[in-house]
């Protein structure tokens, strides 16, 4: 952010690419944080979670293969962002809590 008067205004950046974007890319392009999930269920691919203060956390089981994660994370992204993405493969599903 930058400061102008005294106010903060948020710097505008160009689109950033669901699909080829760097994944760390992505997450500060959208501002969430990416956290360490301590759920081992091999069901559970991730969650994204809003905080009171508005702010959102990415949270990922370890222990997985990095492709398997990178994908995970960009299809929780673009389902809880409401990014432009192909609807998910079965037997894939995403729930809102």
């Amino acid at each position: 952010m930058t400061l102008a008067q005294g106010c903060a205004i948020p710097q505008q950046s160009p689109p950033v690419d669901l699909l080829d974007a760097p994944l760390p890319q992505l997450l500060a392009a959208h501002r969430v944080e990416l956290v360490d999930s301590s759920i081992t269920d091999r069901t559970f691919f991730g969650a994204l979670v809003e905080r009171r203060d508005g702010s959102l956390i990415l949270s990922m089981p370890t222990g997985r293969s990095p492709f398997e994660r990178d994908t995970a994370a960009r299809m929780l992204l673009a389902e809880g962002l409401g990014l432009d993405a192909p609807p998910l493969p079965e037997p894939f599903a995403v729930s809102r809590g």
